[in-house]
């Protein structure tokens, strides 16, 4: 089935002039980011060549996805926002809410009663608003939107940082927050800095136990976990062609991990043979028919380092299978330097849980691979040593994988097969264990690897790697096997070496599934009711604007040491729960910061009676007695899931600013859009100027400007004062945002 149909029509129709008309008024050839960017402005009589990394520009994605979690913010601001139907087909995905447990009948029916209340708000709101339901086991957002909504040449934001999976299918696709989203839907600018621009030559094709996933996973390496921030990575070259649409997007899907804006490729007969087999035939042709416009200009691939910001080459013939990990998901190793790293680190040889599946690795190619592992292991009688859980990507994907006998390959070797959802790549698995906080080792085909992210001990040592090499590790039970070298002991005491993985990019007999799990909307004008008693759900109620003065003598609520992600900030898991109510969620509030003053997670000094406690206790009792706070942080703050509750949260519990060595892009946005100060230390080692007991003030926003530096003073409490200059990037519309309290305030 083809989804908004006149949308698409309309886009294929006008594209190529608009690419034309760029290019004409850039005066040089184009990237495909470049084409996609500039036919997305949000006035086409605004064209002109924007300066990458500088200049804010104005654009009108084509769509907006919302999975349940972060729906739920997003759709009560939009319910703030006055309108009667979003501007833009959008749809909101049941993906996040569902724990991983028994299986995924029981799971499925255990989430559907315990979040009956927030399911019921979700499809209710979107019913009313014109927006498409993806209900609990439907499957995870980023495949759906890949199997049925994303299109070659498109731009679409979403409320999850993965959203660049529709890369795959050469779009531009954004995680964004909730308020991003909002502004998509209510059809007005969605402001983004022009990118940067990184050009990934893909050479060679891959071969044996090398796949997709080790693209990614060598990439992370070269650019750590902020090198593609305010970029975008756009790959091209004939190695690009020989990979599958899912695999293109398992690779676009962990362009997050190195802050990249998105990540894409370019249209070809692969994409082409992935429409049809969802079910787009007319899209495939459409795309087809201006297939030179959706890929970077001939003299762009022929010098590519003329019009990229960096180009880096990768030959996949000679690409090594990779393990990334722990803790980090750009510590990227080659399998054959793996077991080695793995003594000198002491990490836990032993291999406790491998887990296949999330957004990132769960297409039926994936699972097919994998299953050929796992038909080799029961035919040959090689004993599995850890337990094995598989996450399909979407109720499609489940279906055919049963009907083709893929999930009983699993089965017969012991996997649990889990519902349709993301469970325990964002914390939401109930795991069956002696100690849930012992240190032990557990390897995933998820994306991100953060300490507690996956079960919440920070002794797990998480380690990501492709479907085919967690299930070769899964069967041996040990860290150190090497499955290119190395061999396995069968039942009758054979040695014996497990083959290379062969699967199929498409399911021989075609794509089958009974019931997608998606209901229309029907535009009924039903009013939405929200339960001022719901501990699960409450009304949003505007920020209030800045007064008009600067900020004198705020307390230093957090001084943070070292990474500090949105998983830091505002932890997923058991506070999914409380996503669609501020005030709750608000009491996990940067609990799993280290604070650089004692070394210790959710202990901060209160200023108001010299103990240590919580840190949204301190900050509440802060804001109860009308006093604002500031914290303090290290490099790439917030990076990580695109979750505006870590922007929503401080600004409820009355902190103003978040002075950082560095941002993560999407979260420097959420905090402006929240009306809060993302500022940024001029000189980085005045970040260890700030004591504990200091109160700060910033000073010079009578003057607030773009360009124009602020400045901080340190009150110490020996009665010494320290000033430095801070930084800031915001611009005019940003700084409206500030002084409305918030961007929507500024858009009433």
């Amino acid at each position: 089935m083809v989804y908004d149909i006149d949308m698409l029509r309309s886009f294929y129709s006008n594209f190529p002039k608009r690419v034309d008309a760029a290019r004409k008024h850039v005066g040089r050839p184009l990237t495909l980011a470049e084409k996609i960017l500039y036919a997305h402005l949000y006035n086409e009589s605004d064209i002109r060549p924007f300066r990458r990394g500088e200049d804010y520009v104005n654009f009108r994605p084509d769509r907006v996805a919302m999975q349940d979690a972060t729906a739920q913010m997003a759709l009560l601001q939009f319910m703030n926002a006055g309108k009667s139907k979003s501007a833009v087909p959008a749809t909101v995905h049941c993906d996040h809410l569902i724990q991983a447990n028994m299986g995924a009948k029981t799971d499925i029916a255990t989430a559907t009663q315990s979040n009956s209340e927030v399911y019921d708000f979700l499809k209710s709101v979107s019913d009313k608003y014109g927006i498409g339901f993806w209900k609990p086991g439907a499957g995870i957002i980023h495949q759906v939107v890949l199997e049925n909504y994303a299109f070659p040449g498109g731009m679409m934001v979403g409320t999850d940082s993965h959203t660049p999976n529709a890369g795959g299918l050469g779009m531009i696709a954004i995680g964004v927050g909730g308020a991003d989203a909002v502004d998509v839907m209510t059809g007005m600018e969605w402001e983004l800095k022009m990118p940067k621009l990184i050009g990934v030559k893909l050479t060679g094709s891959l071969s044996g136990w090398a796949s997709p996933k080790d693209v990614i996973l060598k990439l992370a390496g070269i650019l750590t976990v902020k090198g593609g921030t305010n970029a975008i990575i756009e790959y091209f070259g004939p190695g690009a062609a020989s990979l599958s649409a899912t695999g293109k997007a398992t690779i676009c899907n962990m362009g997050a991990e190195v802050g990249a804006t998105t990540s894409l490729f370019p249209f070809d007969l692969n994409m082409a043979t992935y429409l049809r087999a969802t079910g787009r035939d007319t899209v495939a042709e459409w795309a087809t028919a201006i297939s030179d416009y959706l890929e970077a200009d001939m003299d762009v691939r022929a010098q590519p380092d003329s019009f990229y910001d960096r180009v880096i080459v990768i030959d996949l013939s000679e690409l090594e299978p990779h393990i990334n990990g722990p803790f980090t998901p750009d510590a990227a190793t080659p399998i054959s330097e793996f077991a080695a790293k793995v003594k000198e680190n002491d990490w836990p040889r032993k291999m406790e849980v491998g887990l296949i599946g999330s957004c990132t690795n769960s297409s039926y190619q994936d699972l097919s691979r994998a299953a050929s592992i796992a038909r080799q292991a029961a035919e040959d009688k090689i004993p599995v040593e850890a337990p094995l859980i598989i996450n399909p990507g979407s109720e499609q994907i489940r279906y055919t994988a049963e009907r083709d006998g893929i999930l009983g390959d699993f089965e017969k070797i012991g996997a649990t097969i889990m519902a349709n959802a993301c469970g325990p790549c964002i914390g939401q698995w109930k795991r069956h264990t002696d100690d849930n906080t012992r240190k032990n080792s557990i390897v995933t085909s998820f994306n991100r690897n953060f300490a507690k992210r996956a079960d919440g001990n920070p002794n797990t040592h998480a380690f990501v790697a492709s479907p085919e090499l967690t299930l070769a590790l899964t069967i041996a039970g040990d860290l150190c096997f090497n499955p290119l070298t190395d061999t396995l002991k069968t039942a009758d005491g054979r040695e014996v070496k497990l083959k290379e993985p062969k699967g199929t990019d498409f399911p021989p007999k075609g794509f089958e599934v009974k019931d997608n799990g998606y209901l229309a909307p029907t535009g009924k004008d039903a009013e939405v009711v929200i339960n001022p008693g719901s501990n699960r759900l409450q009304e949003l109620k505007p920020f209030a604007p800045w007064d008009g003065k600067d900020l004198i003598g705020m307390p230093l609520l957090l001084k943070a040491e070292g990474k500090c992600t949105t998983d830091h900030i505002s932890m997923a898991g058991p506070w999914l729960r409380f996503r669609g109510h501020l005030e709750n969620i608000s009491d996990n509030m940067l609990m799993g910061a280290v604070n650089a003053f004692n070394g210790k997670t959710n202990s901060v000094l209160n200023q108001l009676n010299g103990e240590y406690e919580a840190v949204s206790a301190v900050a509440k009792q802060y804001k109860a007695k009308g006093i604002s706070s500031i914290v303090v942080a290290e490099e790439n703050y917030g990076e990580g899931s695109s979750r505006e509750h870590a922007a929503m949260e401080p600004r409820f519990l009355n902190v103003k600013v978040i002075l950082a060595k560095s941002f993560a892009r999407i979260h420097e946005t959420n905090l402006k859009k929240q009306g809060m100060l993302a500022l940024t230390f001029a000189d980085k080692d005045d970040y260890k100027k700030v004591r504990e007991e200091d109160k700060i003030s910033i000073i010079g926003l009578k003057e607030f400007a773009p360009g124009k530096p602020l400045t901080a003073i340190l009150y110490h409490a020996d009665g010494t004062e320290e000033s430095f200059a801070v930084n800031h990037t915001y611009n005019e519309l940003q700084i409206k945002w500030f002084k409305a309290g918030a961007a929507l305030n500024a858009a009433r």
